[in-house]
């Protein structure tokens, strides 16, 4: 999704370098305070039940406002000021025009009634809740490499909801194990992962280096998700045979399957092969998606609306997003995000590395990966693995950590929350330690790479 925004980011890193450090000012000390409240009401949305695009959206705009401030009062030139946000905008209209679109097909895909065609099929087999668990784990493993974890986490929890929208010790394990998986399989894929992309584009591994992440990427996913079902409760979704008809996808619901396949795969080809950024082809999908409703409607079959469907979307997601990433993005213009480079010199690449996790789950992934690529410390492939692995798969480790976490709490909303996912967030810490773990022993014990 956010993939043809890595050069934006990385331009953004350069002016970071160049321009002086704001971090010790008091504009950077009002800053970082502003950041910090504003994370403690996101974190807290149930407490105070203020939704999270709230903070996130009022501290991005208003920590911009004071830099701008304190350059005009200083008299120094906004030149560097002027690049970076527009390296920004730049950054969040991709993602969010990405998010867009997937988020207007899966609302489609409801309507039409592809999801409960599905749930159908799945609950009528008789499948009991730890199957369907499983299952839908499975499936978000195998699907965010060759899509994106966004996008495979959106369209399963979905799945998840139209099972049983009821039974919370169900829905919430549930979630959080489509988002562990959704993270663990994009860490493997050098395009199911903004983290791997950018390390990638960067030169630090071929393509092949990273399918070598897959033993600790699968085996760290599939710990936590054995923890977490034990807490899936047993039995079985209710269905009765003779009550329960069999879902009817109403006209042109496959076509748009079909054509949500080839929008993602058009995105991530066209991307890579033709260099236009992933949200131009997704856009693209979006207009194939508009023209296949006028066929539909021309044919004499039953036809959607798909602004209709758009009114659908979870825009407090794309509102949190671009707060976040504005955010973040002040924080890494004043400087802060620099000190990450100081972790290498002090306690060596594997203990900073393993840090980048847990940072990345606290921050945001982006930055933190644009930080440590510009700065380019010595290590070897082995080094750079670790990092691209634990900067993807950290972020499971808090549910607004990953863009996966962030968009399933939209599509749960209330169900899937902050509070909920900090309650299962040791079995996610367990599987993130042995991803580690195996990680070390394959490449520096065995040196499998």
């Amino acid at each position: 999704m956010e993939h043809s925004a890595i050069a934006g980011v990385t331009q953004a890193a350069e002016h970071a370098a160049t321009h002086i450090n704001l971090a010790t000012t008091w504009v950077g000390w009002l800053s970082l305070a502003v950041f910090i409240i504003a994370y403690y009401f996101i974190a807290t949305e149930e407490r105070y039940e203020v939704n999270k695009a709230k903070p996130a959206l009022f501290a991005g705009t208003f920590m911009f406002m004071l830099i701008g401030i304190y350059f005009t009062i200083n008299g120094m030139s906004p030149d560097g000021l002027h690049d970076e946000l527009e390296n920004l905008i730049l950054e969040i209209a991709e993602i969010f025009f990405f998010l867009l679109v997937a988020m207007t097909y899966i609302e489609t895909l409801i309507e039409r009634g592809v999801f409960d065609l599905m749930k159908y099929k799945l609950v009528s087999k008789g499948y009991s809740y730890k199957k369907l668990f499983w299952l839908t784990g499975l499936l978000a493993f195998f699907i965010s490499p060759v899509a994106d974890n966004l996008t495979t986490a959106l369209i399963l929890s979905t799945v998840l909801f139209t099972i049983d929208k009821k039974n919370i010790n169900f829905l919430v394990p549930g979630a959080i194990n489509i988002v562990v998986a959704a993270n663990a399989g994009g860490a493997w894929s050098p395009f199911g992962d903004i983290t791997t992309l950018m390390a990638w584009t960067a030169g630090k591994g071929e393509f092949v280096d990273f399918l070598y992440l897959f033993p600790a990427a699968f085996l760290g996913w599939g710990v936590t998700a054995f923890l977490l079902s034990m807490s899936v409760p047993s039995g079985e979704p209710a269905f009765d045979a003779a009550t329960e008809k069999k879902p009817v996808v109403r006209d042109g619901g496959m076509g748009v399957v079909y054509l949500g396949v080839g929008t993602i795969v058009i995105a991530v080809l066209g991307h890579q092969f033709f260099h236009f950024p992933a949200m131009w082809g997704m856009m693209f999908g979006l207009a194939l998606l508009k023209l296949y409703s006028v066929t539909l409607e021309k044919g004499g079959k039953e036809s959607f609306n798909i602004y209709v469907n758009m009114e659908k979307v979870e825009n407090d997601t794309l509102l949190f997003f671009f707060g976040i990433l504005s955010a973040v993005g002040a924080l890494h213009f004043l400087g802060f995000l620099e000190y990450i480079h100081e972790l290498y010199g002090m306690i060596g690449s594997t203990a900073a590395n393993v840090g980048v996790g847990f940072l990345s789950a606290i921050v945001d992934n982006v930055p933190v990966m644009s930080a440590i690529l510009k700065s380019s410390p010595e290590m070897g492939i082995d080094q750079w693995m670790l990092v691209t692995m634990t900067a993807g798969v950290g972020g499971s480790l808090i549910s607004f950590g990953s863009a996966a976490g962030v968009g399933v709490m939209g599509r749960l909303r209330g169900i899937y929350t902050f509070g909920s996912h900090m309650k299962h967030a040791w079995t996610i810490l367990v599987g993130y330690i042995l991803s580690i773990a195996i990680w070390y022993v394959q490449f520096e014990i065995m040196g499998l790479y």
